[in-house]
């Protein structure tokens, strides 16, 4: 039986990081969801409202044996701006905010060191926003937002926004793809 952890990314548009880490191997499944708000059981449109304080979310199922947490976050931090405050590019609001939603401790230490890294080196020109903070709940986005670029790869927007970042992963990451 297979080891597997969850990581709960929020990087702008689930779109646009679902696709990303699907190409990992050692990534089993990624889920497109909503996490960090206040309604249950919210809609698309009641978390593109902004009302609902959820942000778009992409959960990783993963196996640790073949792919760290780092990895992840490493691929996280690569394909969208964490110096964005809720925004990234097109997309404005807190659903699209920059967040890391725990499973436990060691995420979290994981990812707040790796934050203050990333500040350390000084690599943007802006202070990280990332937020870190533990995962409550996680809700399952429809059907229709699952694998969207997999089923839509034509659609302007998966060509103008996700396909740069599937690119960047499969030339920087090439030795982690599946």
């Amino acid at each position: 039986m297979t080891n597997t952890k969850r990581a709960t990314l929020a990087g702008g548009c689930f779109w646009c990081i679902e696709a990303p880490m699907e190409e990992l191997d050692g990534v089993l499944d990624v889920t497109s969801g909503y996490a960090g708000g206040h309604t249950e059981n919210p809609t698309y449109r009641e978390v593109c409202s902004g009302d609902t304080g959820h942000a778009e979310v992409v959960q990783v199922e993963y196996d640790p044996d073949r792919i760290a947490y780092e990895d992840l976050l490493d691929v996280f931090f690569t394909v969208h701006d964490p110096t964005q405050l809720n925004r990234q590019g097109p997309d404005v609001g807190t659903q699209y905010r920059s967040a890391i939603f725990t499973h436990d401790e060691a995420q979290h230490e994981t990812a707040a060191a790796y934050i203050d890294a990333l500040d350390a080196e000084g690599g943007y020109d802006d202070s990280v926003v990332t937020e870190i903070e533990p995962l409550e709940t996680f809700y399952e986005a429809s059907e229709e937002h699952q694998n969207y670029y997999e089923k839509n790869p034509e659609d302007a927007y998966c060509s103008f926004h996700a396909q740069p970042k599937i690119e960047k992963v499969r030339e920087k990451f090439a030795e982690k793809t599946a």
